[in-house]
């Protein structure tokens, strides 16, 4: 064996100089789609509410979003979030979401993760059966329920908050596209819901379509935000933006409702079927009188990753009869990461090339 290879087995662990920045995560997916966890070495944020700390870090922090979601330690459809102390007493704790664009109000499948890990890292005291977690996201209160048997997470299903439709069957003209109708709904988030069997996109929900989705959707997002003068929150204007455009057609599969594929933030695919897109939909399905109480859909993604999606009862929403919708799924973890800065990098806070 020779000194050199000696020495590689000796020495296996780096150690950063001191002026390092290091910032540890525990990486997982929930159908296929990443969650980087930041669980250490990010500077505390400032505020009194979830929605407050999301302003101060994209003042203050946003290059440490780039750093952790772009190349050369992420990708272009990575995602993130930060946990934070919850918004009242009475809560677990507060999260905020990162992608590549910035920062989302709403995001289903991390929820199912943080869920998943909350049990797992011991963080909640555990206990066989249903565990419930209170946790404050930028759109409110998310109510989680880790369903755990010999001591293993078997699912996750979430109540989001109170979901509305905008406008069923909206029409509007996208260059390049001619007519497109669409849904507008909030479910923690907004989406333009586009459904193929109405439109003629020359579109099929698979990966062979992956850029052409992008394309698309990302033209489709544009077109409504430019258009559509009606994508404001009853109660909070930091919600009030279009995160996305997410088109439906029929599955091939016996036993599954409907296929969902997500465009959201700056071009990003959801790999899992999008759990406050479910949630939007769950609000549409219901205003046109297609879903009953506690009724499930069962709706799968671009990776075939299966969500279900159903009503749980009907709220009054300022002017919105909305819906608490549920969403189930299950996570996994990938790895634990300890990521280091070097300020003399100068890539150091990330890029993109798609």
């Amino acid at each position: 064996m020779s000194n050199t290879y000696k020495k590689i087995l000796e020495k296996a662990t780096f150690s950063a100089p001191s002026d390092w920045l290091q910032i540890k995560t525990i990486d997982m997916h929930t159908g296929g789609e990443p969650l980087r966890v930041i669980v250490d070495g990010f500077p505390e944020l400032k505020g009194n509410s979830v929605l407050e700390y999301r302003r101060y870090c994209k003042g203050n922090y946003d290059y440490l979003r780039t750093a952790l979601m772009f190349e050369p330690r992420g990708h272009a459809d990575m995602y993130g979030c930060i946990l934070l102390p919850p918004n009242d007493e009475d809560g677990d704790f507060g999260i905020l979401f990162l992608h590549n664009e910035g920062y989302s109000t709403m995001c289903g499948h991390a929820i199912i993760a943080i869920s998943t890990l909350a049990v797992q890292m011991d963080w909640i005291q555990v206990s066989e059966g249903e565990n419930t977690l209170k946790i404050d996201a930028p759109c409110g209160r998310i109510i989680s329920y880790v369903n755990v048997v010999n001591k293993e997470v078997k699912g996750v299903r979430f109540h989001c908050v109170p979901s509305f439709v905008i406008g069923l069957d909206r029409k509007i003209n996208v260059k390049g596209l001619g007519e497109v109708t669409y849904d507008l709904a909030y479910g923690g988030a907004f989406y333009a819901y586009v459904d193929l069997k109405k439109n003629s996109l020359n579109l099929d929900l698979t990966p062979d379509s992956y850029q052409d989705l992008i394309a698309k959707g990302m033209d489709i997002k544009h077109a409504v935000m430019e258009q559509d003068a009606e994508i404001k929150h009853p109660f909070e204007d930091d919600l009030s933006f279009l995160y996305g455009t997410i088109f439906i057609d029929d599955s091939s599969k016996d036993g599954i409702d409907s296929r969902n594929v997500c465009i959201f933030a700056e071009g990003e695919v959801d790999r899992c079927p999008t759990g406050s897109g479910v949630s939007g939909r769950m609000a549409i399905h219901w205003a046109r009188k297609e879903l009953q109480l506690n009724q499930t859909m069962t709706i799968e993604s671009i990776t075939d990753s299966v969500f279900k999606g159903s009503v749980i009862s009907e709220v009054d929403y300022g002017p919105f009869k909305a819906v608490i919708p549920q969403v189930e799924g299950t996570a996994y973890i990938t790895g634990a990461h300890t990521f280091l800065i070097d300020p003399k990098d100068p890539m150091k806070n990330g890029f993109i090339l798609r």
